[in-house]
């Protein structure tokens, strides 16, 4: 199966290992990878602060370099939300509404696209120790992602998958809402925190490396002993180069 991937902004600048992880996981499931270097942002940050000109120019950027694909997959719950819902503001009865409307139903983001589209969910991966996944806003209000990401780490040899008090709660990061309103992004990390720590976990697992990076800041303040990983590096721990 031929897939195209994208791979967010935030991911490529910050966490590019993350990347290559979702391209060593898909390629193990049997997907040959194509990646256009010509892609960008999907638009989101200038969406969420209310520019919405230039988050179309960005979003009419993002259509055309993934023009015709059948298949597109992110590591990134947040940006597919924002391309299957945020784009219907942008893109609706304008000049490229059925373009957009085919690559809406294109995308997806990587543990719907293992578990619903591929119908795989073991990839031999090993990490020892127990974790709790968080439900980013995003995946589960927006990509409706639920059980998807906890199907694939309970078949991950040696982790022990617990659920944490208000896992569907804010992590607090929000984008621009962490910087406008630090105090409260602040304790409503120290709450997502304090929840994993309850739940006896060593580490909080998520789609979103925006919310991983917003938490992990908090552990590294604290200097607590928890890590925050990404599902995509999880998958790929144990087998491979990671």
């Amino acid at each position: 199966m031929n897939v195209n991937l994208f791979i967010p902004c935030f991911i490529d600048q910050l966490y590019p290992t993350t990347a290559f992880n979702t391209v060593k996981v898909l390629e193990k499931a049997g997907c040959s990878v194509q990646y256009n270097v010509e892609q960008t942002c999907c638009g989101q940050p200038a969406y969420n602060a209310g520019y919405w000109d230039e988050a179309k120019d960005i979003g009419t950027k993002f259509l055309e370099d993934f023009a015709d694909s059948k298949y597109i997959v992110s590591p990134s719950a947040s940006c597919t939300g924002m391309i299957k819902n945020g784009y219907n503001d942008l893109f609706t009865n304008s000049m490229v509404h059925n373009r957009c409307r085919s690559i809406q139903g294109s995308i997806y983001e990587l543990s719907d696209f293992l578990v619903n589209i591929l119908k795989k969910d073991y990839f031999g991966a090993e990490l020892e120790g127990k974790a709790v996944y968080h439900d980013s806003c995003s995946a589960l209000r927006e990509c409706r992602i639920k059980e998807e990401p906890r199907l694939l780490l309970k078949n991950v040899d040696g982790l022990e998958l617990m659920e944490m008090r208000d896992t569907d709660m804010c992590c607090g990061f929000g984008g621009t809402f962490s910087v406008k309103f630090s105090g409260i992004s602040s304790a409503m990390a120290e709450q997502k925190v304090n929840n994993a720590l309850d739940a006896g976990a060593e580490y909080i697992i998520s789609t979103d490396a925006s919310c991983l990076l917003h938490l992990q800041a908090y552990i590294d303040k604290h200097n607590l002993t928890m890590k925050t990983m990404h599902l995509a590096d999880v998958l790929a721990h144990g087998w491979g180069n990671v």
